[in-house]
């Protein structure tokens, strides 16, 4: 029996996935390392800076979202976006006022918006509903893969060769994601089934459904999933990006170096972890497993505070892995939960993005006014609070979406997720 498309196409899928994971997630923490080791800037304007292109980035998603659904170019979004992120991040070195590295970066993020709704349309449309589950878990697995790697060598590369070398190393990483994506014939993409519809009858019968952010409003286990996403980004995005600084505050010629160690510890447990929650959050169900997250996560903050040492750091940072593995993987699963058959997966991923996304925005500035006012280990701790109080909001309010899908037939499915209350 000939391998069905999905097959043939895994190794394309998951080269775009690891090559794609540098680019995607831009400079993140080794902007405040360099922003703070060689243009000497202060924690506040570090997390002004940050909070801009994370601003930039939420007004992107929804936009990006739609484009995507619409879109039968989804491969050529994907390195159009690859290009417009490298190419603002290489040319930060020659960049030394605020107004110039803020426009840089926040180009960097809206055009990164495109990449975790393309690639998870991408995977729909190639594998289908029923192996989307597995077929996310891969992804996210080859992603943290990717980071772990470019972490490794941008650690290595800057040691020897300064901080700047990151941005050398993503245009590397770029090109390659690009190859990757040219890997994917767009014949093996089913347009219909990447934007949420599953069948003939389907494709039909829904074409005038709500915007992304109606059902947002109108679906409360959506509108309760966005809020998780909220607390979850407010609390997690400025840890990393505080540990980089205070490794860089004890030794500035090796924070970049110790950053990365940070970053691949974390990034290889998330492997494992994104791995297993693709074979098994159809079934534990999608709750649980977040919950889980959401309760390393205060952990996590709460600890980083017990010491400065870089072996506690690092030994703290792998917590990271276990959270970020969680989410990445099951983020798009929930939203095909409770969007199937809407025809509009994509927007809704864009919707409740830019949801996660205000709350990464607003927690580096919130973060560096804490350090500038009372210190790391006062910010640490409001962070883990965030994360508690997450934690039992979700478990009271959230459902499990897992039988979303299956509760309903086909012709249904717009219905229940309009109209849940």
């Amino acid at each position: 029996m000939p391998p069905s498309p999905s097959q043939t196409l895994a190794r394309p899928l998951d080269a775009l996935n690891f090559f794609l994971a540098d680019v995607r997630d831009g400079l993140g923490p080794y902007l405040a390392i360099y922003l703070l080791a060689v243009q000497n800037w202060n924690e506040a304007s570090i997390g002004l800076v940050m909070s801009i292109a994370a601003a930039a980035g939420i007004a992107a998603q929804t936009p990006a979202g739609a484009l995507i659904d619409r879109s039968t170019a989804k491969r050529a979004l994907i390195i159009a976006a690859a290009l417009v992120v490298t190419a603002a991040s290489v040319v930060l070195p020659w960049l030394d006022s605020f107004v110039l590295v803020a426009a840089t970066q926040a180009l960097a993020a809206a055009a990164g918006a495109i990449f975790a709704p393309a690639v998870a349309a991408l995977t729909l449309g190639i594998v289908g509903p029923r192996a989307f589950a597995r077929r996310t878990g891969r992804n996210e697995a080859f992603n943290h893969a990717g980071n772990a790697v470019a972490a490794m060598l941008a650690g290595a590369f800057a040691y020897g060769f300064g901080p700047g070398v990151v941005f050398w190393l993503m245009a590397a990483m770029a090109l390659a994601s690009i190859f990757a994506t040219l890997a994917i014939p767009a014949a093996a993409i089913d347009d219909h089934v990447a934007r949420g519809l599953g069948d003939d009858h389907e494709r039909g019968a829904h074409h005038d459904q709500p915007s992304g952010f109606k059902v947002l409003l109108t679906c409360r286990p959506l509108l309760i999933f966005a809020g998780a996403t909220v607390l979850f980004h407010f609390a997690n995005a400025a840890m990393l990006p505080l540990v980089g600084q205070k490794l860089a505050l004890v030794n500035k010629n090796l924070g970049t170096t110790l950053m990365s160690v940070c970053i691949v510890a974390a990034q290889l447990v998330m492997v494992p972890v994104a791995a297993l929650v693709g074979h098994k959050a159809d079934v534990w169900g999608r709750k649980p497993i977040f919950a889980v997250a959401l309760a390393v996560l205060a952990l996590r903050g709460a600890l980083y505070p017990l010491s400065d040492n870089p072996y506690w750091l690092v030994g703290v940072q792998l917590l990271d892995g276990v959270g970020a593995g969680i989410f990445g993987a099951l983020f798009p699963l929930v939203v095909a939960d409770l969007t199937h058959g809407t025809g509009h997966f994509n927007i809704s991923q864009g919707a409740i993005a830019t949801a996660a996304g205000l709350g990464a925005a607003l927690s580096t500035g919130f973060a560096g006014l804490i350090v500038v006012s009372a210190g790391y280990s006062a910010a640490f701790l409001a962070l883990a609070g965030i994360a508690a109080a997450a934690l039992v909001l979700f478990l009271v309010l959230m459902p499990e979406t897992r039988q979303q899908q299956s509760a309903a037939p086909p012709s249904a499915a717009p219905e229940a997720v309009s109209s849940t209350v």
